[in-house]
């Protein structure tokens, strides 16, 4: 693959290969841009099929960073790494600390965090490396499982779809269909079912499903029936490019909105879709931002409260975001993308004024 060309498609700031053979890290860091901040976004560890296929990955979450971070107003800028390699077999502590190593090498340009495949222990080792990580453990001086937080934001952004949808945002008497009911599909159900929605879940473990039938009185049904879920709303909470030409004509909802990562096989077209088919979609990376919320309010050293009340302004973004797509007449993927490029034109901008000039004096 043509490494700079495929960087110029999203036009990266840097790309980092990282390797060390004495501890079998192969490692790439994305760092796509940061006007508003430095890129923060999660390791990934994953058994990718070819080293083009962990590149093409971390470049598009990288981009996916950016974009989450101007939409939910933080000074951050986006960035993602990938480990390749299968987290079950091939993690140990010397890895993780290397790849911290190389984190510590880019001097704060790039804060890494959890994600698929690394756990809030692996956090830990990396921060004895580099202050540059977030998401450890509160015995470390973290904030620990942002998952509540992260459900926080997706159950105030079903709000807002519903407001748009049907002019209220009571969640009371409503259906909600939740795919995968992990730390955040689980946190979502539980305040949906507190305000006295019913909830339809899927999951592929059955503890999972039992737990959250057991708590919250949750309608199991199995992984492929959740599409033709009778329901107000769809939420996947689960895997990427799940809205695809095959599941999108059987969706029997008006509002498709969930925590999960890239819903949209392909934003383009199965967004207009859904625009088409009279379904309202509450853009991913906005309505899940909770977790990024949550990771900069321990940056910052502030409380969980303040990162739930942060969390709770995703029901007033999205709602910028609706209205953008009715007046100018295109998808709300779309909106999206024009709401967070406008913040990272004008606040880089702005960036650019405050730093000082070089003066040169005369040559003696």
């Amino acid at each position: 693959m043509p490494v700079f060309s495929h960087a110029d498609n999203f036009n990266h700031e840097q790309v980092v290969f990282c390797r060390n053979d004495d501890v079998g890290l192969k490692a790439i860091i994305a760092i796509h841009d940061t006007q508003l901040g430095p890129a923060l976004g999660g390791c990934r560890f994953y058994p990718y099929a070819s080293e083009a296929d962990a590149l093409r990955d971390v470049l598009r979450l990288a981009r996916g960073m950016t974009y989450k971070a101007s939409c939910a107003g933080l000074n951050l800028g986006g960035g993602k790494a990938v480990i390749l390699g299968d987290p079950r077999k091939d993690k140990s502590e010397a890895l993780m600390r290397a790849f911290g190593c190389f984190v510590e090498s880019l001097g704060g340009r790039y804060i890494t965090a959890e994600d698929s495949g690394t756990t809030v222990a692996d956090m830990d080792h990396i921060r004895v490396e580099t202050s540059h990580v977030c998401g450890v453990s509160a015995a470390a001086g973290g904030s620990g499982d942002p998952s509540p937080v992260t459900a926080w934001g997706v159950f105030h952004g079903v709000r807002a779809a519903l407001h748009q949808m049907f002019g209220s945002a009571d969640v009371g008497g409503r259906t909600v269909a939740v795919q995968g009911v992990g730390n955040v599909g689980y946190h979502l159900v539980k305040y949906l079912t507190d305000e006295g929605a019913k909830t339809i879940i899927t999951d592929v473990d059955e503890a999972r499903l039992e737990r959250c039938r057991d708590e919250f009185g949750s309608t199991v049904v199995s992984p492929d029936a959740i599409y033709d879920a009778e329901a107000d709303v769809f939420s996947p909470c689960a895997l990427g490019a799940i809205i695809n030409d095959d599941t999108i004509e059987r969706l029997k909802v008006k509002i498709v909105a969930g925590g999960s990562n890239n819903q949209l096989d392909n934003m383009a077209r199965h967004g207009a879709r859904l625009k088409e088919r009279k379904i309202l979609y509450a853009p991913d990376y906005v309505i899940n931002a909770g977790g990024l919320i949550n990771v900069y309010s321990e940056l910052h050293d502030l409380p969980r409260e303040k990162a739930l009340r942060d969390a709770e302004r995703i029901y007033e973004t999205l709602h910028r975001i609706f209205a953008t797509a009715i007046e100018l007449g295109i998808t709300t993927a779309e909106a999206a993308n024009l709401v967070a490029e406008k913040r990272i034109r004008e606040i880089g901008k702005l960036a650019s004024f405050q730093k000082p000039l070089m003066v040169r004096g005369p040559v003696a």
